[in-house]
């Protein structure tokens, strides 16, 4: 489970790159790399990082599913995922 705090701060870097996305948008048209600096570094989109909705895991997230392979495989097998079933031949 991850910390509180490092979910929360993915939460803010999101926030601000929805509310940067236009600017950044029009400053990269224009060529205006020194405007580009000004903005805050966590807006830039390539700083967020995917992360498991229900724990906050950072590693093994499946983006069909929106959370980590743990809690993938422990869903999956108390069949709580939707047309998934494990899979035997």
């Amino acid at each position: 489970m991850a910390k509180e705090s490092m979910k929360a701060r993915e939460v803010k870097r999101a926030k601000l790159v929805a509310k940067y996305e236009k600017k950044r948008a029009q400053l990269r048209e224009a060529g205006d790399f020194q405007g580009l600096a000004k903005l805050p570094r966590n807006s830039s989109k390539v700083r967020l990082h995917n992360r498991c909705q229900l724990t906050g895991r950072p590693r093994g997230y499946m983006r069909q599913f929106g959370i980590s392979r743990v809690l993938f495989r422990k869903m999956a097998n108390e069949g709580l995922i939707p047309g998934v079933k494990k899979a035997s031949w």
